[in-house]
């Protein structure tokens, strides 16, 4: 893969990234409103859902440290 596409999917990539930061902080925000209200197991399984994205996260920056290497 020739330098300009690299940029261009490293910055997509990492675009993709810091949206996919945003909506899980947002997530947990509402799942933990919904804790303070009681819904502990809603709150639980939300929070297991969320271990995906981080897993996902991870891949995302080795890739985005790949393409920029």
């Amino acid at each position: 893969m020739d330098d300009d596409k690299a940029d261009a999917m490293a910055n997509a990539l990492e675009a993709l990234h810091m949206n996919q930061t945003a909506l899980r902080a947002a997530v947990e925000e509402v799942s933990t409103w919904i804790r303070q209200r009681g819904l502990v197991s809603v709150h639980d399984n939300v929070m297991t859902t969320l271990e995906a994205l981080d897993l996902n996260a991870g891949v995302l920056a080795s890739a985005i440290e790949s393409l920029r290497s």
